[in-house]
């Protein structure tokens, strides 16, 4: 739900009572992941998707269903064996989607406005629901704040608020969106509980060190991927809003001076298209023994191999050499600045997925790769 944040944060300030329908598990070769979500005001309009056109038109009609009589529902939609084109998934695969009315009044509208509160102006805020679980339970929603800890909860037992809100906090750290199964124990109310947990946190930094040509072609691949880009170069002719309109920042500093003071995390990238040693070695040196996503630095296999040498000199380790991907980017035959940096954008996706970057075409792998996502019949996590 928390992925049409800012249109739905519209829809309550604007007093509209609506019910969103979100994407709480899928399994097999399912088009969208945990978290996605349509929503359907009291005048039928619709925003978001939970299928890419499979099932929309049944889970209209459920979040109409559920507008009316003001009941949460979960339903799972699968292939269809005799009709692939009746209510089902005709890529085969499978989703639970959770129905919950959010009205004036609603028990969940409070918490629910306040999250998308949060994630519309781009806090990091975590939404904890019941998706499964007593029937009085269902959709319950509890609020994890970074810095402001949790509100609201499912009006069961404090311990149960208390424990879910230290899982959805540990979700928020990863920036993860999944399901955590809560055993009849840890529940306090007399039945296990399946809780999904939606992250909504500031977008990934994509930090482009290089002002070159390829530099701004990467920017708009960045920026297309979501990504929060920053250009970096120590050359100030270079560096430029005119020469990178599109970037979020644009640093003049010594590349590895900027990287030291600047914040990264788990999921940022680091593009390193200098290609000059006195700007390579120090960076690298440094990028390479950081808690970074991804790490790829421009150049022919020749300088690689010297890049390399000159990385074991200054002490860099083979493990650490290990997380380079250089040359950077998939093997597309690129050649123009917009072609390279969509090889090293589609190598950004392939790693943060698990994908192995070959052709779909004769491949007998998975068209999906998600591995933070849950299935029908696997949940992420689980609380005695």
């Amino acid at each position: 739900m928390l992925d049409i944040a800012e249109e739905l944060h519209r829809w309550v300030e604007q007093g509209r009572d609506f019910a969103v329908a979100t994407v709480v598990a899928v399994g097999g070769s399912a088009p969208r992941q945990p978290g996605a979500a349509l929503a359907v005001d009291a005048d039928g309009t619709a925003i978001g998707s939970v299928s890419g056109g499979c099932v929309e038109g049944a889970v209209y009609e459920l979040c109409r269903q559920a507008l009316e009589d003001g009941e949460t529902v979960l339903e799972r939609f699968g292939y269809s064996d005799d009709d692939a084109f009746a209510v089902g998934l005709t890529c085969g695969g499978i989703i639970d989607i959770l129905v919950t009315p959010v009205r004036a009044g609603d028990p969940v509208r409070d918490v629910i406005t306040a999250g998308l509160a949060a994630a519309s102006s781009g806090e990091a805020a975590a939404l904890a629901r019941v998706v499964s679980g007593p029937a009085e339970l269902l959709g319950r929603a509890l609020l994890v704040r970074t810095e402001t800890g949790y509100a609201g909860g499912y009006g069961a037992h404090p311990e149960l608020d208390r424990t879910v809100a230290a899982e959805a906090a540990a979700f928020l750290d990863a920036g993860r969106t999944g399901t955590l199964e809560i055993g009849e124990r840890g529940s306090r109310c007399g039945a296990p509980l399946t809780i999904l947990v939606e992250s909504s946190v500031p977008a990934p930094r994509m930090i482009v060190f290089g002002a070159i040509d390829f530099a701004s072609a990467l920017v708009r691949v960045g920026k297309f991927l979501g990504y929060h880009v920053t250009v970096c170069d120590a050359r100030p002719v270079f560096a430029t809003r005119t020469r990178f309109p599109e970037a979020d920042e644009i640093v003049v500093e010594w590349p590895h001076k900027y990287l030291e003071r600047t914040p990264v995390d788990a999921r940022t990238v680091l593009c390193v298209l200098t290609h000059d040693a006195k700007f390579d070695i120090p960076l690298l040196q440094l990028a390479l023994r950081l808690p970074v996503a991804y790490i790829g630095a421009m150049g022919s296999r020749r300088t690689h191999l010297d890049r390399n040498e000159r990385l074991r000199e200054v002490g860099v380790t083979e493990l650490e050499l290990a997380r380079l991907r250089s040359p950077i980017g998939l093997d597309l035959g690129a050649r123009t600045p917009e072609e390279t940096a969509l090889s090293i954008g589609a190598e950004i996706v392939a790693n943060r997925r698990g994908g192995s970057g070959v052709s779909l075409t004769g491949a007998h792998t998975p068209i999906h790769h998600d591995v933070t996502s849950s299935t029908p019949t696997g949940r992420i996590g689980s609380v005695a």
